[in-house]
Formats: structure tokens, C-alpha cells, sequence
């Protein structure tokens, strides 16, 4: 329009005024966000460093020492010691992918790359594969589903990732002469799954905090990344 008058040009600068500093309130916003991804990441690294240096290399250090003493030419080792140093490569096989995958899904939940691909998915034929998937395991393991358990909305690959989290969580705190119990039941329109263990239990005060990456509740039970039930 035409020249402005002094009112509209005092309206003009008080605007403006009002601009810039919401514009620059955005800029700061975002710096403090930048250092908090960043401080975070730097945390998670270091956390990382600290776990990966006794979890990765526990079991590669056994899996070395079985094949070495199976590959032995002086020794004749009986049926059943090499029975058991097959079990330890193939358990510590398994722990290390578990290991790998954690980190791996972590990352992807980091980065905000992880999209659901959801899908109708019939649990029943999920479920026995991903106990499979626990090796020796899986015989400690009790699949308790009916037959008519309707399918569900869910991304196959996830729910297989967090059952195992579960279940191998279950598995490392429960009395190794007890079995977990794999649970499906149907409640209204939902389908429940539910992981039953005898172990000890997660205090009160600690549910909130076993959840949070590289948490562990007790580090002398190795085996984890402390990684499972962030995942999950």
C-alpha cells in the first residue's frame, strides 16, 4: 500500500521487534537441543565402550577356546567333552548375536530410522520360530497358546524382537531348574502375550531406570548389554 504514518511504522517495529525474538528464542531452542542429541550420544558411546569391552569378547574368548582345544591333533577327546564344547561355541554364538542384534536395533532407534511394517501376523506361527531362534534355550521354554487365537496388527520382525528380549531376560534371572512360560490369551478385542519367569523381580524404585540403555540391575550377570528392556 501507500507510506506508512508514524503509528503503523511504531506498530511495524514493535512487530518486527516481537519476530526477531521468537526467531532467535527458535535458534537457541534448537542449539539445546543439538547438545542434549549430542550429550546424549557421547554418553551412550562411552556406555557402549564400557559394556562392549567385557560382553563382546566374554564369549569370543570361549568360543576361541573351544576350537582350539577341539582342533588339539594330540588329544582324543571323548564323545561327550566334545559334546560340551560344541554346546559352549553354539551358546555363545547365540549370546553374541543377541548382542549384535541389540545394538543394531539400538541404533536404529537412535537415528529414528525404525518404521513398524505392520501386517496381520498369526502368532502361533511367529511364537515357535523366535523360541527356536533362543538354541538350547528353547527347551526351557513353555509355549502355553490356544489354537484360536486370532492374528493381530503387529510387524512380525518387532514383536520377534521383543519377545526374545523378554524371554532371554526371563531366562538370565530365572533358576535354571525352572521354566519360563510363554503366555497367549485373548482379552476383548486384544491379544495379551505375557512372559511368566520365577525369578527375583524388578524392585519398584528400579522400573523406571531398568528400562534406560546399558542399565543392568546386578553386572555380575553377564550376558547383556543391559539393552533388552530399553529395546523392548
Amino acid at each position: 500500500g501507500g507510506p506508512l504514518d508514524d503509528d503503523a511504522q511504531r506498530v511495524l517495529r514493535a512487530f518486527t521487534g516481537q519476530l526477531a525474538r521468537a526467531l532467535e528464542q527458535q535458534r537457541l531452542h534448537r542449539i539445546a537441543m543439538d547438545a542434549e542429541s549430542l550429550a546424549r550420544a557421547d554418553e551412550l558411546r562411552t556406555a557402549l565402550l564400557r559394556s562392549v569391552s567385557h560382553d563382546l569378547r566374554s564369549p569370543l574368548a570361549t568360543i576361541k577356546a573351544s576350537v582350539s582345544s577341539l582342533r588339539q591333533p594330540d588329544i582324543d577327546w571323548p564323545v561327550d567333552v566334545r559334546a560340551e564344547f560344541l554346546e559352549s561355541i553354539e551358546v555363545e554364538t547365540d549370546r553374541l548375536t543377541r548382542l549384535i542384534s541389540n545394538l543394531l536395533d539400538l541404533s536404529r532407534l537412535e537415528t529414528g530410522v525404525l518404521r513398524p511394517d505392520m501386517r496381520s501376523v498369526a502368532l502361533e506361527e511367529v511364537v515357535p520360530v523366535l523360541v527356536h531362534g533362543l538354541g538350547v534355550d528353547a527347551r526351557r521354554v513353555v509355549v502355553d497358546m490356544p489354537d484360536d487365537l486370532p492374528d493381530v496388527a503387529a510387524d512380525p520382525a518387532l514383536v520377534d524382537r521383543v519377545v526374545a528380549n523378554l524371554l532371554g531376560n526371563a531366562l538370565k534371572w530365572s533358576p535354571t531348574d525352572q521354566v519360563i512360560t510363554l503366555r497367549g490369551r485373548r482379552v476383548g478385542d486384544e491379544v495379551h502375550l505375557q512372559v511368566v519367569d520365577r525369578g527375583p523381580g524388578i524392585p519398584v524404585d528400579q522400573r523406571a531406570v531398568v528400562i534406560q540403555p546399558f542399565h543392568r540391575l546386578d553386572d555380575s550377570k553377564a550376558g547383556g548389554l543391559g539393552l533388552g528392556l530399553a529395546i523392548v
